[in-house]
C-alpha cells in the first residue's frame, strides 16, 4: 500500500423498514485531520451504544494516525411513530389565555395554533424490541464501515498527491547536497590561504609551535564537511526507500527530517566559502518544505 495522507471525508446513507411498519433512515459522515496518534470521536443517536464500539474498531482496523470524527444522524419515519395529545399541557395553555380572551386583548385560539404549541403533541417513542434493535444497529454499523472505507480512499488519494510532492523535494535535497559536495572540494585551498595568513599573523606575535599546531588543527576540523555530506546522501536514500515502502511511514519520515536539518546546520556552521553557505541555506529551506509536507503523511 502506498503512503496515505491523514485528511479526508467519507459518507454513507442507509435505511431499514421493520416488520411492524417501523422505518428508519440514517446518514454517516466520517472525516479526519492530521494527528500524531489515532484519536476517534463519535457522535450518534441515543440508545445505540454499540455503534461507538463499532466505530473505534473500524477505525483501528483501517488507520494508524489521525484525528477522526464520525457522526451518525438517524431518524424514525413519521408513519412509524404514534402521536398523542397531551391534554394537561393543552389545558394549561387555555387557562393562561382565557383572561386575555375575556379582556378582549386576543382572539380565541384556533385548534391548529394550539396543536402547534410546544408539548401539546407528543411522539410515543416506544423502544424497539431487542431483535429489531440488534438488526437496526447492525445495519447502521455496516454504514459506518462504508463511510470509513470512503475516508480511507480519500486519504489514499491525498497520499498519491503527497508522494509526487515529497519525491520531488527529496530529489531537490539530493541535488543540493551534490552541489555542496562539489563546492566543498574547493574549501581546502581556501582554508590553506587563510591558514597561511594566520601563520603570518602568529609569527608577528612570536607564536610558539604549539600554538601554530593548535590553529592548524582547529581550521582543519572546521573545514571538513565530508562526513556531513556523506550522511546527507545516506538520508536521501533512506527517504527514497521510505516513500517506496508500504504502510504508515509518517513518523519515520518526520524523524528523518530532523536528521536532515542537523546535517544541514552543521554544514553551514563549518562552511568557509560563501557559495557553500548559500547552498547550505537553500538546503535548509528545502528540508523545511519537506518537513511541512511530511506532517500530512500517516
Amino acid at each position: 500500500m502506498p503512503i496515505s495522507g491523514m485528511t479526508g471525508f467519507g459518507r454513507a446513507e442507509g435505511a431499514l423498514g421493520g416488520s411492524k411498519g417501523e422505518g428508519w433512515s440514517w446518514a454517516v459522515e466520517a472525516r479526519s485531520v492530521n494527528g500524531r496518534n489515532l484519536e476517534t470521536r463519535f457522535r450518534g443517536p441515543p440508545g445505540f451504544d454499540g455503534l461507538e464500539r463499532a466505530t473505534r474498531e473500524g477505525a483501528q482496523g483501517r488507520f494508524q494516525r489521525g484525528q477522526l470524527t464520525v457522526g451518525v444522524q438517524a431518524k424514525r419515519s413519521e408513519g412509524s411513530v404514534a402521536v398523542r395529545v397531551n391534554a394537561e399541557q393543552l389545558e394549561r395553555y387555555l387557562a393562561l389565555g382565557d383572561p386575555l380572551v375575556a379582556a378582549g386583548r386576543v382572539k380565541p385560539a384556533r385548534l391548529d395554533g394550539l396543536l402547534a404549541l410546544r408539548g401539546v403533541i407528543e411522539a410515543d417513542d416506544a423502544g424497539l424490541d431487542p431483535e429489531a434493535q440488534a438488526e437496526l444497529e447492525a445495519a447502521m454499523a455496516a454504514s459506518i464501515g462504508v463511510a470509513l472505507d470512503g475516508l480511507l480512499a480519500a486519504r489514499r488519494e491525498e497520499g498519491r498527491a503527497l508522494l509526487a510532492v515529497l519525491s520531488a523535494q527529496v530529489e531537490r535535497i539530493g541535488d543540493l547536497a551534490g552541489q555542496a559536495r562539489g563546492i566543498a572540494a574547493g574549501q581546502p585551498a581556501a582554508i590553506k590561504a587563510r591558514f597561511e595568513t594566520r601563520l603570518r599573523e602568529l609569527a608577528g606575535e612570536a607564536a610558539t609551535e604549539e600554538r601554530i599546531v593548535q590553529e592548524a588543527a582547529a581550521m582543519a576540523v572546521k573545514a571538513d564537511v565530508a562526513e556531513e555530506l556523506d550522511r546527507l546522501a545516506g538520508h536521501v536514500e533512506a527517504a527514497r526507500a521510505l516513500l517506496a515502502a508500504d504502510g504508515a511511514v509518517g513518523r519515520r519520515l518526520d524523524f528523518l527530517t530532523q536528521e536532515f536539518m542537523r546535517e544541514a546546520n552543521t554544514l553551514c556552521s563549518k562552511s568557509q566559502l560563501s557559495a557553500l553557505t548559500a547552498v547550505g541555506l537553500d538546503l535548509k529551506a528545502a528540508i523545511e518544505q519537506f518537513r511541512e509536507q511530511v506532517q500530512n503523511v500517516e
